[in-house]
């Protein structure tokens, strides 16, 4: 086959498989309604249960409270359209069991990912008055040393946050979407 005749079909290939993966990721995308609603609502409920873990726990964390409540409600407000469209784009036209599986997964994913890394900027301004001048070699092993322990600070100290009434409020949204994601489908 000359390189003509090859050039002549693969628009040919393209255009079967481009349509296809081009409508997943257009089926993926989160409506306006979705993400002007759903956003906020996610952002209040994620620091909602950061406030009822603080109060069950009794801390005395009044002094930090609304930046903490903040915190958690930005995790949730930036986390949940990616974490929709992720959902949706790796269960794309699957069972609702397997969207149900999907949502929970990224949603929980997407939250503390989200929120771990504001709180990882947060903790790299505070630091940032001690490390040396930005752009040098111990700039940037004190950068990333002060991110990762960060992130790890927030995995053992902030995901309890989202206990016990975080778990709650994710498997119920998850199982929302699922089912109305399924209805939306057919």
């Amino acid at each position: 086959m000359t390189s003509d005749a090859q050039a002549a079909e693969s628009p040919a290939l393209l255009s079967d498989i481009a349509p296809s993966k081009r409508s997943r990721f257009v089926h993926s995308l989160p409506k306006p309604q979705e993400v002007l609603i759903g956003a906020p609502s996610w952002a209040l409920a994620m620091a909602i249960s950061a406030w009822l873990a603080l109060w069950l726990r009794g801390n005395e964390a009044d002094f930090h409270l609304g930046d903490i409540l903040l915190l958690y409600a930005l995790g949730g407000l930036l986390a949940w359209p990616p974490s929709l469209f992720a959902a949706r784009f790796a269960a794309h036209e699957r069972a609702v069991e397997t969207r149900f599986s999907a949502f929970l997964l990224c949603l929980i994913a997407g939250t503390i990912g989200m929120t771990a890394c504001l709180f990882a900027f947060d903790y790299r301004i505070f630091y940032a008055q001690w490390h040396t001048a930005t752009g040098t070699r111990t700039w940037l092993f004190q950068f990333l040393f002060t991110s990762l322990a960060a992130l790890y600070q927030f995995l053992v100290l902030g995901v309890r946050l989202y206990l016990p009434l975080g778990i709650a409020v994710v498997v119920a949204a998850s199982l929302w979407l699922a089912r109305s994601d399924m209805r939306q489908r057919r």
